[in-house]
């Protein structure tokens, strides 16, 4: 997958919203939607219009990197979603939203998505007792995510686990702190999922 090398503030100004993508500093005033909530570049302050294909291409990359995905694997996920019973674009999201690197972040493990994925690629955790270390692994109703035994005791993950308290945990799903361990309840439903995007224009974009 290509990596976005640029700073990671310019997508949230640019998407005009919190995607979530620099931890903690998200919360703080330092955020820079906060401070200059306007799109970045010389032009950033200027309104623009957009077509009807350029604002589906936009929630399209918003979700994209909202989720830290390229778009090989974002096209897969929408055949997924396309070959699923149900409404396409509310599937993609719980497919998105099953994602073991989310759902890590979503526990409190990583302060953010990037960092969740670092540490799942690294080994850190197991799903139902065996290590995982694919971050786009699809994780099932009643799966078991845990710190493994031998990684409890790295410093990052305890004080994400301090500021867990501060946050609040989706629920469908469970968090067990003293433990290190988290349980997928059920699936994300679309009132579980806190992303602001259109997906029906997603859907629109791929659809042509």
């Amino acid at each position: 997958m290509s990596r976005y090398k640029d700073e990671q503030c310019r997508i949230c100004r640019r998407e005009g919203q919190k995607l979530f993508l620099k931890g903690n500093r998200c919360y703080t005033d330092k955020c820079s939607v906060t401070r200059r909530n306007y799109a970045p570049g010389q032009h950033g302050q200027k309104k623009t219009k957009l077509s009807e294909y350029g604002m589906q291409l936009r929630e399209k990359q918003k979700t994209k990197a909202f989720y830290g995905i390229g778009e090989k694997q974002f096209r897969k996920y929408f055949e997924m979603a396309s070959n699923k019973k149900g409404i396409t674009g509310e599937n993609l999201l719980q497919i998105l939203e099953s994602r073991l690197d989310n759902v890590v972040y979503k526990l409190g493990f990583g302060a953010s998505r990037a960092q969740a994925r670092q540490y799942v690629t690294h080994g850190h955790f197991q799903v139902n007792g065996k290590k995982v270390d694919i971050a786009s692994y699809l994780v099932k109703s009643g799966d078991e995510i845990a710190v493994r035994e031998n990684r409890k005791d790295n410093k990052a993950i305890k004080e994400n686990m301090e500021l867990i308290k501060n946050r609040v945990i989706p629920e469908w799903l469970e968090m067990d702190a003293e433990k290190s361990t988290g349980k997928v309840i059920r699936l994300a439903s679309r009132e579980d999922i806190d992303v602001q995007v259109a997906e029906h224009l997603i859907v629109e974009l791929y659809s042509k």
